[in-house]
């Protein structure tokens, strides 16, 4: 019989590919990692490991262990989690994933909404953006992830097999130095930026702006590229290029020297919630996915869905 505590060892060693590093990563000594490896050995019957120099690498056998441990480990933190919700959500905890916009501006009020109605139920929060945050959902790693994607991409797709849940249509805006000549513009086509540089934001927001520049007839030059958007920000203050980014995003970084002004086409992306199936019924993920759909997706009074073209931040 496998025990749940040697798989976690063994996928822990199969995504490190070293002992000392899974140790690390679970907490524990070497000697116990290599103890519950011996025993998870010894009841498959056969060697899940072999040693390739200092490090090590997964049998065959080891490898389909690996892959199965992921849905075992998840079904029995389902499990887990539900049970523990039983006494009416007096107790539970659900792991969320969240990309840093929506850790700033969505996450505390779905939480603070949450903590009202069950406050026996703790949430951990982790940062990651899609796809990885997808990934640590599939693997196990996380309860809900919080993600974005571009209706007109499609890039939806990436998500068969769970369950998708929207919270809130987030608009992508233009944000201008204050000195650019189109900074007080009611809007401004991205045609009429073509000769700007350009600072991009994550990977994914990189492709969708290319893609949508190029329905306008242009490739952006794309001088800076950061995921850290209080940097998008201070780079368009200096002056050293323009971006498109989302409201969300604006709503909780200010910067003298910039404007934001609302760009055609009309770009938006959709923030949703996404969990696994089996997890929907424990009621502690439940709660908190309305939490996130009905508190979350509210812009907050006073933030950018409230500002008029040409809006300065912290000026």
């Amino acid at each position: 019989m496998f025990e749940a505590r040697h798989l976690r060892v063994l996928r822990a060693v199969a995504a490190t590919g070293s002992l000392s590093a899974a140790a690390r990563e679970l907490g524990i000594t070497q000697p116990a990692v290599s103890q519950q490896i011996r025993a998870l050995e010894q009841a498959a019957g056969t060697p899940l490991l072999a040693r390739d120099g200092r490090s090590v690498r997964t049998t065959e056998a080891g490898r389909v262990l690996a892959r199965h441990a992921d849905g075992v480990l998840a079904a029995l933190g389902a499990a887990e989690a539900e049970v523990a919700a039983i006494a009416g959500l007096r107790a539970g905890q659900v792991r969320l994933a969240s990309f840093p916009s929506g850790s700033s501006r969505l996450v505390p009020a779905a939480l603070a909404a949450l903590r009202d109605r069950h406050a026996g139920v703790r949430v951990s929060l982790t940062e990651a953006e899609p796809p990885r945050s997808v990934e640590l959902l599939r693997a196990g790693a996380c309860d809900i992830a919080l993600a974005f994607h571009y209706p007109a991409a499609g890039d939806e797709e990436a998500w068969p097999g769970l369950e998708v849940r929207p919270v809130r249509a987030d608009r992508l805006v233009g944000l201008l130095p204050a000195g650019h000549p189109h900074a007080d513009a009611e809007e401004v086509a991205l045609w009429e930026l073509a000769d700007d540089p350009w600072i991009a934001g994550c990977p994914r927001c990189r492709e969708q702006l290319e893609r949508v520049c190029a329905a306008e007839g242009f490739a952006p030059r794309v001088d800076f590229a950061t995921d850290d958007y209080p940097a998008v920000v201070g780079l368009v203050g200096a002056g050293l290029g323009v971006a498109v980014l989302p409201e969300l995003a604006l709503e909780s970084v200010r910067h003298d020297g910039t404007r934001v002004v609302p760009v055609t086409p009309p770009t938006r992306r959709e923030i949703v919630a996404l969990t696994l199936p089996g997890l929907v019924r424990v009621p502690a993920v439940a709660a908190l996915l309305r939490a996130l759909a009905e508190d979350g997706g509210a812009p907050p009074s006073g933030g950018a869905d409230t500002a008029g073209p040409g809006t300065p931040t912290g000026e």
